[in-house]
């Protein structure tokens, strides 16, 4: 009976196992129907397709697969990009990637001898992260950079690293001015509702990325200006609430900066022109500046797409004597001990100009080997002549594979102090520990053009500003300011900001002065050298300075991207930034070796006294009986020797 129920029980259990399998089969055969009927529904007319997607998909879903489908095309296209001769006449020409990567290096010789050279990489990046859409592929943008900019809705971003001071009378005008130390300004995007906490966290991951100390910028040194550091991409921004200005003068540059700003590139420092940033030839000279920015331009002339272009600088100066050359030659190697063998595969464009606009045939210096190309650009409101160097063209190299310039100087220049039409000067004034002067300069060295010029002042807290000693004068006259916004400091809050609109006479040097008192910190806010001083950032001032030549403000137009950067509002004026010098100033400081003399001196006290009551007071006195004398001495060993007690 048992065995009987057994088998009844396998029985049911193999009916059960071919029911499920006969169901499963039957649903795969439908789902293959519906696979069949989902390819009908693609072919049908592309009304058709929007509603089924529609109908089978959420919005997130199809957002998803198109950004999947745009990666795997662009894949495709890198995979399959082969050169013309390859291509076959029926396959379509392709489409051009969205994102572009461009590489450039600037070499002009100065007047003093130095030589200024100047590389910029720019990638453009074509993506719209401000309408929350998450960027999940980054093909030449850097994530690290994309991702910090998505997360804080940032709109631009400056930021800059320099070691050294631009020497405008002996150098002229850098194409990218920068402050000594660490500059950062920053415009926010006017949905961010908390500024300052934005900022704050923005600070403290940027100083994690390039390895600087910006996480010690706070509200003690960040200022907000109301008409400086306007805008330098599209957008009309006015509201000056979503912007942040800060400086470090004291940052000192080294290769731990340099390092991760190169990682930035899309081909690092393997190809390229960024095989020449050898940090043993880069700190070794008299100039150099890192920088980045990043800011929305127009992606054709019409400008109706906007695209977001990540512009990295560095700016270097070799010094004629520092060198070591003792002769008036440079080449390649002998700056950067390295010659550039290839382009960057991911480039676009990739040359070297050399700046030949005071050699035209050839007197001056010697340049080797020759090049045909030459090319025109207004630059600072000058028209300058470049000889260029294409690396995407392999005939640039020749049989060498291999490019190293050669600039042999045949005649000594003068030598003589440039005239800049804008020039900045800023010094301190006055005797003692309790008061001083601040003196800022500014040159207009036009011979009949006046122009109107912004300066901007950040002087921190613990130098009290006595804003009604302010005066301006130029050629011993006073000059009204025709716009002055002043915030005054609150003690260890927030420091002063002081923006003013001076109108510069032709051929004429106004000065601008303001007294100051100098205030007593507490022992804690000292730094660890006092003595050495405190720093003061650099005063800036913008213009529109007067030009002869019209600056072409056409970014799509073929041209070297160092005559782009700034916008130009005027035929006849071009944009200008000037920064002077950084201020050191000497604040009342304490005697801090006294500490050390207390402690010396109580100290000893302590053991003299204390150690003189323990000995008293721990100590055992005994009683000793006076020694015999010296008769009773012998008399005793008399009495030893003969056998009789002693006395």
């Amino acid at each position: 009976m048992a065995a009987h129920r057994c088998n009844i029980f396998m029985l049911v259990f193999v009916l059960c196992g071919l029911t499920y399998v006969f169901v499963r089969a039957d649903i795969e055969d439908t789902n293959h129907v519906k696979d069949a009927e989902s390819v009908a529904v693609d072919i049908a007319p592309k009304a058709n397709i929007g509603a089924s997607l529609r109908s089978t998909k959420t919005e997130d879903q199809t957002q998803a697969a198109e950004e999947e489908r745009q990666w795997e095309a662009t894949e495709v296209k890198e995979a399959d990009r082969v050169p013309d001769t390859m291509q076959t006449p029926d396959v379509p020409p392709l489409t051009p990637a969205k994102d572009q990567f461009q590489e450039e290096l600037v070499i002009r010789p100065l007047h003093s001898g130095d030589i200024y050279a100047s590389f910029q990489f720019r990638t453009m990046w074509d993506t719209d992260f401000l309408r929350g859409s998450k960027v999940s592929h980054y093909r030449l943008f850097p994530k690290s950079l994309g991702q910090v900019i998505s997360k804080f809705s940032v709109r631009e971003l400056h930021i800059s690293f320099t070691q050294g001071y631009w020497r405008t009378m002996q150098w002229g005008q850098p194409f990218l001015p920068s402050p000594p130390g660490a500059e950062l300004w920053v415009w926010f995007q006017d949905t961010v509702t908390d500024v300052d906490g934005a900022w704050k966290e923005l600070t403290n991951v940027l100083s994690g990325i390039f390895c600087a100390s910006l996480n010690f910028i706070d509200s003690t040194n960040t200022v907000q200006p109301s008409a400086s550091f306007k805008p330098l991409g599209l957008g009309n921004v006015t509201d000056q609430r979503f912007l942040r200005y800060a400086v470090l003068p004291r940052e000192i540059v080294c290769t731990e900066n340099l390092t991760p700003w190169k990682k930035l590139l899309p081909c690092g420092s393997k190809a390229g022109l960024a095989v020449l940033m050898k940090s043993e030839k880069l700190f070794h000279s008299s100039f150099h500046s890192q920088a980045l920015h990043f800011r929305p331009v127009c992606q054709d002339w019409k400008c109706k797409s906007t695209v977001w272009e990540l512009r990295q600088t560095l700016n270097v100066v070799f010094d004629l004597h520092t060198s070591g050359q003792g002769k008036r030659e440079w080449s390649l190697f002998k700056m950067f001990s390295r010659t550039v063998t290839e382009a960057c595969p991911l480039a676009s464009s990739s040359k070297v100009y050399v700046d030949v606009t005071d050699n035209p045939q050839g007197e001056l210096f010697e340049l080797s080997p020759t090049t045909p190309l030459l090319s025109q650009a207004v630059v600072l409101g000058d028209r300058r002549t470049y000889s260029v160097y294409d690396l995407t063209n392999q005939a640039t190299f020749g049989q060498t594979r291999s490019l190293n310039m050669l600039l042999r100087w045949r005649a000594a220049e003068s030598g003589d102090m440039l005239r800049p039409l804008l020039h900045g000067e800023r010094y301190v004034a006055g005797y003692g520990l309790q008061t001083g002067e601040i003196h800022t300069l500014m040159y207009n060295n036009h011979p009949y053009r006046a122009f109107p010029v912004l300066l901007l002042d950040t002087v921190p807290w613990y130098l009290r500003l006595y804003i009604h000693t302010l005066t301006v004068t130029s050629k011993g006259r006073d000059n009204k300011p025709s716009y002055i916004h002043y915030q005054p400091s609150k003690d260890r809050l927030r420091p002063h900001l002081l923006e003013m609109l001076v109108q510069l006479p032709p051929n004429s040097v106004t000065e601008v002065t303001m007294q100051f008192e100098r205030a007593l910190l507490k022992w804690t806010e000292y730094t660890p050298d006092p003595n050495h001083g405190f720093y003061v950032g650099s005063s800036v001032i913008s213009a529109l300075v007067p030009s002869v030549v019209a600056m072409d403000t056409n970014s799509t137009r073929e041209c070297p991207l160092f005559s782009s950067f700034f916008p130009c509002k005027e035929e006849s004026s071009y944009f200008m930034r000037v920064y002077t010098e950084p201020l050191l100033v000497n604040l009342p400081t304490p005697d801090f070796s006294m500490p050390y003399n207390v402690i010396c001196l109580t100290c000893t006290v302590v053991a003299v006294g204390y150690g003189s009551l323990y000995n008293l007071l721990t100590r055992t006195f005994q009683v000793e009986e006076p020694s015999p004398g010296l008769a009773k001495r012998l008399a005793n060993i008399i009495r030893r020797l003969r056998g009789v007690p002693l006395l």
